[in-house]
């Protein structure tokens, strides 16, 4: 029985650290596209890189220290089997969705509260139903963390680090897409969703 437990949580493991592999494999490319138009705009500030460093502590140290060290053992728990499998489907409809979100603003996308050169609003594919696919993507990746990595420590770690950096950025990203786009923004914002999909009245 202690057996399959670990043989279980050992697979949960793979199957986040594969997670992780493909969105470096979204990300890289999608890098480079950016780097073909200017930061025309930038609302970078000391707060967003503060959240930004808290978030990389943990959705990037604490889950690499879990996976590959003896350090955060103390805080190990089990979870039920279905925790794990809910993590993984979580998981792979958060890569989903990154990667579309990516396909679909191409050129356009920041890692930060920034417009490009020759910055289109962006409002086909998963952009018809919500403004912010990707931090939809970074709240599916975030519970997929809190149920694969079985540890007190390293598991919430991932979604509180990122709500709080959804909850500082998004606003602001909303004002900055409303000064450049104005009306047409506004309009966009009442037929869609914030980071889930509108329901229908």
């Amino acid at each position: 029985m202690v057996g399959d437990v670990v043989k279980q949580q050992g697979i949960l493991k793979i199957v986040y650290g594969a997670g992780w592999v493909l969105i470096a494999l979204i990300r890289l490319p999608a890098r480079r596209r950016a780097r073909s138009a200017s930061v025309v705009v930038d609302r970078k500030t000391a707060a967003e890189l503060s959240h930004l460093a808290l978030l990389s502590v943990g959705m990037g140290v604490l889950p690499l220290i879990h996976l590959s060290t003896r350090w955060l053992r103390f805080a190990d728990r089990r979870l039920p089997s279905w925790a794990g499998w809910t993590g993984a489907a979580s998981q792979a409809a958060g890569v989903w969705l990154l990667w579309r979100a990516h396909a679909e603003l191409g050129r356009y996308w920041s890692d930060s509260v920034q417009l490009r050169q020759g910055h289109q609003l962006v409002t086909g594919g998963i952009y018809r139903h919500v403004r912010h696919p990707m931090y939809a993507a970074g709240w599916l990746l975030g519970i997929a963390q809190a149920l694969l990595l079985q540890n007190r420590v390293a598991g919430p770690a991932g979604p509180v680090s990122f709500a709080l950096l959804c909850r500082s950025r998004v606003p602001r990203e909303e004002q900055m897409m409303l000064e450049q786009f104005g009306e047409q923004y506004r309009a966009y914002m009442e037929r869609t969703g914030r980071i889930f999909p509108k329901r229908s009245p």
